[in-house]
């Protein structure tokens, strides 16, 4: 049986600098994989590459970092031919870069309309366009690796941008399967249920506020919830990412995996 050997693999992850996009490019790193991180932090980015290549005794030419603005046509192409210049195929790429802010509909702030596009933007149509932008880069037989989420399959109140964003990665998802696969490019999706991050935290607080409840109270009743009652790890969450990824995989696509400790089961 084959094995998640990256030695020789080429992966590239966005929003690699924090939360579950740092924790993903560690595993990586720790696999052996030669890594592409994006984001638009640079100094953080920089700071996180140094990091894993130390960590993972890699050669710093094994982790390179670029930083860039997924939202900007220019600057993707610019990482694009950045990419190309190296000459060699990329075997993964994990669309991971994302945002999650809350979006009341009775929100009266005037921007309230544009703050709601940003998003859908920020978390769609900037996977799209880096995904447009390597597509040549990638190999045949390669593996996409959409973030979605638990709440791309359900719901939550107030945050309707982030929810629809997240079900349009699903059906995204399963349209490049088709499109991509006469190529044998496996696309799948994600959707991690609640991670210890500072984003998933933020949003607590959030729902927090309007329940009136404290956030220990808040996060009490959500991971009564799963069937593990815990907060998931970027690490836990890691080793769907490395399966999907890898050629165990390989009759795999199409798909929304969920990681979730049991809170929606799909």
């Amino acid at each position: 049986m084959q094995n998640l050997d990256y030695r020789s693999q080429c992966v590239v992850i966005s929003g690699a600098a924090s939360g579950i996009g740092k924790g993903l490019a560690q595993a990586f790193a720790h696999q052996g994989a030669r890594l592409v991180l994006l984001d638009r932090h640079a100094r953080s980015l920089a700071t996180v590459a140094h990091q894993l290549a130390v960590e993972a005794g890699l050669a710093p030419e094994r982790v390179r970092s670029f930083c860039v603005d997924l939202g900007d046509d220019t600057e993707v192409m610019r990482c694009a031919d950045w990419l190309r210049e190296d000459g060699a195929p990329i075997d993964v790429l994990i669309n991971n870069a994302g945002m999650e802010l809350p979006t009341p509909l009775d929100d009266s702030d005037p921007l309230a309309n544009q703050q709601w596009q940003f998003q859908l933007d920020n978390n769609v149509v900037s996977m799209v366009r880096l995904t447009r932008a390597l597509l040549p880069l990638l190999r045949d037989g390669g593996s996409i690796i959409n973030q979605s989420s638990i709440w791309g399959l359900s719901a939550v109140a107030g945050f309707s941008a982030y929810c629809a964003s997240k079900h349009a990665v699903i059906g995204l998802t399963r349209s490049l399967a088709w499109e991509l696969g006469s190529r044998r490019i496996r696309v799948n999706a994600v959707c991690p249920g609640w991670v210890g991050t500072e984003a998933a935290m933020a949003s607590l607080r959030v729902m927090a506020s309007e329940s009136g409840r404290s956030e220990e109270q808040e996060l009490a009743q959500i991971l009564a919830g799963q069937v593990i009652p815990e907060l998931l790890t970027p690490a836990q969450l890691a080793g769907t990412f490395l399966f999907l990824g890898s050629p165990l995989s390989q009759a795999i696509t199409g798909q929304a995996l969920v990681v979730s400790h049991g809170e929606v089961m799909h």
